[in-house]
């Protein structure tokens, strides 16, 4: 390569390599954001939502028209006068199963007493029909039995869900137990409790035919 063509090269260059250094520096972009990923939020179970505690059953849950199990519907205001066993049961519930052989003895040993025994199921009638009846076959319930519609059981639960659940109320309303679960102990605790109900009660008053 002659000397002047080396020389214009060069100079080609140093103006090449000038007008670049001219211009406005490139800035590397920052790096890109990682991608946020929502957790989706935990769907819990749908849950009664808890009242003030009770100590008497208040009129309109007395008053409230509950479906039979088999047919027709009753109210609990319809014992007026009675001591009133509620227990509260699914027929999907193990518990339940083992449990209400020891009620039943206790219903036996209070018959013609002033006492009502009445089961109620949580479950919705529209798709567990045949599920509770043949549950109630099964275990020989001899209890009333009806459905409890989700007011009824909110009430009665007072936001608790737990399966069975049982109330004890005396003659004049006033709930004198509640219990949540199944034990050994409920047999006893179901009989002791109905005793001191009927006590509040006349003895002419507690025979009933």
């Amino acid at each position: 390569m002659t000397k002047p063509l080396l020389l214009s090269s060069l100079l080609f260059l140093l103006v090449i390599s000038a007008a670049a250094q001219s211009g406005r520096r490139v800035v590397n972009p920052p790096p890109p954001r990682e991608p946020v990923v929502e957790t989706p939020t935990e769907v819990r179970p749908e849950r009664l939502t808890p009242i003030a505690e009770l100590s008497v059953l208040p009129e309109d849950m007395l008053n409230r028209e509950l479906r039979a199990l088999d047919k027709g519907s009753f109210r609990l205001s319809d014992f007026n006068g009675k001591v009133l066993v509620i227990n509260l049961w699914a027929s999907w519930c193990g518990p339940c199963r083992r449990e209400v052989p020891d009620y039943e003895k206790v219903r036996k040993e209070y018959s013609g007493k002033a006492v009502e025994f009445i089961g109620l199921t949580t479950e919705d009638p529209r798709t567990a029909s045949e599920k509770v009846k043949r549950f109630a076959r099964e275990v020989n319930f001899g209890f009333r039995l009806g459905w409890a519609d989700r007011e009824t059981a909110r009430l009665l639960m007072n936001g608790r869900n737990v399966i069975p659940q049982t109330l004890v109320i005396g003659a004049n309303g006033r709930i004198m137990a509640h219990w949540n679960g199944y034990g050994g102990q409920n047999r006893s605790r179901l009989h002791d409790t109905i005793a001191r109900a009927l006590e509040e009660i006349p003895s002419s008053s507690q025979s009933f035919r």
